[in-house]
């Protein structure tokens, strides 16, 4: 009653009252209905991720599989055919194929193979483990070979608890427990006909590896079975999981193909997500709690409730300061007014209710909207214009040094220097083909350097008895973007103003290293005759103006330093760009300082 008192007593309380239950029941509602949706929203995402997670696994043994397969390659190999199919062998071929074995570990840096056999039908082989051999058994005795050889198109990978001592055939490949062998025909060339067979030994902790790193939830883990419902790999876990593995393994998942669901158990549910290897047939299977997977939903579930009390707090708040603040959104226009008069066009009012002040200070929204609008469209088309000189300028070679490039060409063709003539055809054709690089604007620093490279190959053809060139980048910087056509520009204009001018051999030097952490540095350095004191000056003036304050300026040799320098402050801003160093008569240092990791590649 002392309540209800309090209520009808003033309209302040009656208007506080309102304000509480108008307020409250959406907060409440808006509440309930948020936290059912971010909890479905947030656990599918959280099934989908675990899900992604199994096809990766799988996805990455599959790759390592596809991988190990290109050493069936061997088995067209002629020797290894010949040595198949004939009775007799020479100590040279059996020393030929094992050579061919090495080469392909080489090529190929294959680190999970131990051995790599041969076996014929007659038990003759040859393998790295033992060398040639002969098996006391009928090969076909083997039921994967027996497989094969009515099904020779077939790749077989054996697990580790599909191969039994007998089926590793008198020991002539590993066995054991951690081996996975991938077992095909070698078919006569001609005939088609089987006339053998190869097999791959793998090491099996890579699927460790693999499993180890892939993560489902905190506690959860992968699992693989084979074909068959075996174990293929099970990692460590308590007694409990190891009881769900043998219990899922026993009852299958083939109603739950490719597929997640949840498993009742007597202790907490647990979440299950399998995958099918195309590769080898086997299952990856996830397991973890579903409290895990579901944990973000429910700190969401949290974060709502203390929001909605925090909501009704503030807005309890604010009533009692609104009565007494009627002048409040008067001030606030004219204070958003100045700051918009000041220049600053994010100064936007919040209007409340429908009055006339707040239409006004809606009004005064919309027009700041329409002039924000209004400078970023001018200023979008502004460096529009500007990247389309640039690029105009870009596509601008320099068709002298095309001509003269083509009639050293026409000229070594006519003198018989064919082997000249091809070196320097693939040098411009690789040249013009990182030129246009599919008209992408941003490359990587090594793209960049072989852009680089392939013109100096063809200049110091051109000028052999005065060019020399010498490249030292730091192999952490190549992958690295960088705009398309920097260094080139440079290093022709140390070619037709440094070097050419002087006598003697000439030297351009091209360099690069970290100057911090956020700073890349790239240096042309020529020991041509250099700039004299008053032109580097000019030049020097020229590469610290600003950007609205330029001027064409040709140079000979394509771009030209001041057209590089006015491309990397567009893009990267007035900190970056070219620095020049000269000393007359001893040479000339272009530097390229750009930002680490940025630009689009």
């Amino acid at each position: 009653m002392r309540i209800m008192r309090w209520i009808t007593s003033s309209l302040r309380a009656k208007l506080l009252t309102l304000f509480i239950v108008l307020s409250s029941i959406p907060l409440i509602v808006v509440g309930l209905i948020s936290y059912q949706k971010s909890f479905d929203l947030i656990s599918s995402h959280s099934k989908a991720s675990s899900k992604l997670q199994a096809d990766m696994l799988g996805r990455n043994i599959d790759i390592l599989f596809e991988d190990t397969e290109q050493l069936l390659e061997l088995s067209k190999n002629p020797k290894v055919i010949h040595f198949l199919f004939s009775q007799s062998e020479t100590y040279q071929e059996a020393k030929d194929i094992l050579q061919t074995f090495k080469l392909y570990r080489e090529t190929y840096k294959y680190e999970n193979v131990l051995n790599i056999s041969f076996i014929n039908l007659y038990g003759k082989g040859i393998s790295e483990r033992r060398g040639v051999f002969r098996l006391n058994l009928n090969p076909l005795r083997n039921p994967h070979f027996r497989t094969l050889s009515q099904n020779p198109s077939l790749i077989l990978k054996i697990p580790p608890a599909g191969a039994s001592e007998y089926d590793r055939l008198d020991g002539f490949t590993y066995s054991g427990p951690n081996v996975i062998s991938i077992i095909a025909s070698v078919k006569q060339r001609i005939t088609h006909e089987v006339i053998g067979f190869i097999v791959i030994d793998l090491n099996d902790s890579f699927i460790k590896e693999f499993c180890d790193k892939v993560t489902i939830g905190k506690t959860g883990f992968f699992y693989i079975l084979d074909q068959n419902g075996q174990p293929v790999y099970v990692p460590s876990v308590n007694e409990q999981d190891q009881a769900l593995v043998r219990q899922i393994s026993a009852s299958g998942l083939d109603h739950h193909e490719n597929d997640s669901f949840v498993l009742q158990t007597k202790g907490p549910p647990k979440f299950i997500v399998s995958n099918t290897s195309g590769s080898t047939g086997w299952k990856i299977i996830g397991m973890a709690p579903l409290q895990e997977i579901v944990s973000d939903a429910n700190q969401i579930r949290q974060l709502i409730v203390v929001s909605v009390v925090l909501s009704a707090v503030f807005a309890i708040t604010i009533h009692f300061f609104l009565t007494r603040r009627l002048t409040k959104p008067i001030q606030q226009l004219q204070h958003k007014m100045r700051l918009a008069a000041s220049g600053y066009l994010e100064s936007k009012v919040k209007p409340a209710g429908t009055d006339e002040i707040a239409d006004l200070g809606q009004s005064f929204n919309i027009m700041l909207a329409k002039i924000k609008r209004l400078l970023e469209q001018s200023i979008r088309e502004q460096e529009q214009l500007q990247k389309a000189e640039l690029r105009t300028l870009q596509a601008q070679i320099n068709p002298h040094f095309l001509y003269n490039t083509l009639d050293s060409i026409v000229w070594m063709a006519e003198a018989g220097k064919n082997d000249r003539v091809i070196h320097l055809v693939k040098a411009l054709s690789r040249f013009f083909r990182l030129s246009l690089n599919k008209g992408r604007d941003w490359i990587s620093i090594q793209t960049e350097l072989e852009h680089a490279q392939s013109y100096l190959i063809i200049q110091q053809m051109r000028y052999r008895d005065i060019l020399d060139y010498e490249i030292d980048i730091q192999p952490e910087l190549l992958n690295y973007p960088i705009l398309k056509m920097t260094l080139q520009p440079l290093i022709e204009n140390a070619l037709y103003h440094g070097i050419k001018n002087k006598r003697g051999k000439g030297l351009i030097q091209i360099a690069g290293f970290r100057e911090n952490e956020t700073i890349v540095v790239l240096t042309v350095t020529d020991n041509g005759i250099g700039i004299a004191e008053e032109q580097l000056d000019f030049l020097r003036c020229q590469l610290a103006r600003p950007l609205e304050a330029e001027e064409e300026n040709h140079v000979d040799g394509g771009f030209g330093l001041l057209n590089v320098h006015h491309r990397l402050r567009l893009y990267f801003g007035e900190g970056f760009g070219v620095q020049l160093e000269s000393t007359e008569g001893e040479g000339t240092r272009v530097s390229i300082r750009i930002p680490k990791n940025r630009g689009n590649q």
